[in-house]
């Protein structure tokens, strides 16, 4: 599960608990700017097959960072119904897929943060 922080322009997410270690990443950054689309992240959606580096077992868990044909993405999920996708333009990553304590709630600021 991840903490996300928005200050200014500057959203960081933080990598909470046991998930710095199967993620092998405290924390990553990027600007609103960069933002592209939010929205929850569907049960069935799935990372790249390119695992580098990080964990999966398939429909247990995915954390750490997940490449494919043009794409970068970070994840750190349980596939609960608990995860929101962000997509990012011109930033370290062209998605985060990651669990929040409350998917409704972040996606409402992360909205609003853009929309601002």
């Amino acid at each position: 599960m991840v903490e996300l922080e928005i200050a200014g322009t500057t959203v960081t997410v933080h990598v909470t608990g046991a998930h710095r270690v199967l993620a092998l990443r405290e924390r990553l950054t990027f600007d609103l700017s960069q933002v592209t689309a939010v929205g929850p992240a569907e049960v069935d959606l799935r990372p790249p097959w390119v695992r580098a580096p990080g964990t999966f077992f398939p429909g247990v868990i995915a954390a750490g960072t997940f490449r494919g044909k043009g794409r970068k993405e970070f994840w750190d999920t349980h596939f609960g119904g608990q995860g929101v996708r962000i997509d990012l333009a011109g930033a370290d990553f062209t998605r985060l897929v990651v669990d929040v304590a409350d998917p409704h709630t972040v996606l409402r600021q992360l909205r609003r943060a853009v929309a601002a």
